[in-house]
């Protein structure tokens, strides 16, 4: 199914990425487009949640006029975001598993070089928790430091 937008008075078709309209574009897709422009500001969405369309889109469905169409960009915006925030929180928990068999040291002895206790060091590393950015870098460290000291001299 073809769409049959048009963009009036910008730089930009309709056939260009979403990524390069310019908000009047995103403003039109929303307003006059149809469901395979929808679904092209939709894949954008889902690609990048924090990204220039999404806020884009979000300053547009702040204007109230795509009337039909805002409550289904809204959940996509937070469908999107909810998706990534759990895979990021997967990657981070992966990262802390890895962490831990590289250090070669008991959940317990990691956890007490790192200044926490085994069973939170555990929820960390099942994803259930999701460390502060410090205590990351305090793990790597840990962990270099460990792999060095039991580096053959």
């Amino acid at each position: 199914m073809a769409s049959d937008l048009r963009f009036r008075n910008i730089d930009a078709s309709p056939d260009d990425p979403v990524e390069t309209w310019p908000f009047e574009g995103v403003l039109a897709a929303l307003e006059r487009g149809t469901l395979p422009d929808w679904r092209r500001l939709i894949h954008s969405i889902d690609a990048d949640p924090w990204g220039v369309v999404a806020r884009e889109v979000e300053e547009a469905l702040l204007l109230e006029l795509p009337y039909g169409v805002a409550p289904l960009f809204h959940e996509a915006i937070r469908e999107a975001r909810a998706r990534a925030a759990e895979s990021e929180e997967q990657a981070v928990a992966a990262e802390v598993r890895d962490l831990v068999t590289q250090s070669g040291l008991s959940l317990g002895e990691l956890a007490a070089r790192i200044g926490t206790s085994a069973s939170r060091l555990s929820t960390y590393r099942s994803g259930k928790v999701v460390p502060s950015a410090a205590l990351m870098v305090r793990m790597r460290n840990v962990v270099q430091r460990t792999k060095a000291e039991n580096r053959p001299q």
